[in-house]
């Protein structure tokens, strides 16, 4: 029987911690486009909660204000 081989680095990961569970000075607001920039990808996407490192909780008030601000055009919904 043949082995497949691993792939990717192995080892140990740190865990992403909730940057706004760490800090509760930050708000989810539709109207802040920085911080919201940092949640999407350069072609407009929602970027996962594993990938950001967000809880759940607010994984889905980052989602909401980032609709939000595409429909009041804050925010485009596809970057050329």
């Amino acid at each position: 029987m043949v082995e497949r081989q691993r792939r990717g680095g192995g080892g140990m990961r740190k865990k992403k911690v909730c940057q706004f569970c760490t800090d509760r000075k930050l708000v989810i607001d539709y109207k802040d486009v920085e911080m919201l920039s940092k949640f999407i990808t350069d072609r407009g996407k929602i970027l996962p909660k594993r990938v950001t490192g967000t809880c759940a909780i607010h994984q889905r008030e980052v989602a909401r204000a980032i609709k939000r601000a595409r429909i009041v055009a804050l925010l485009p919904y596809v970057r050329d």
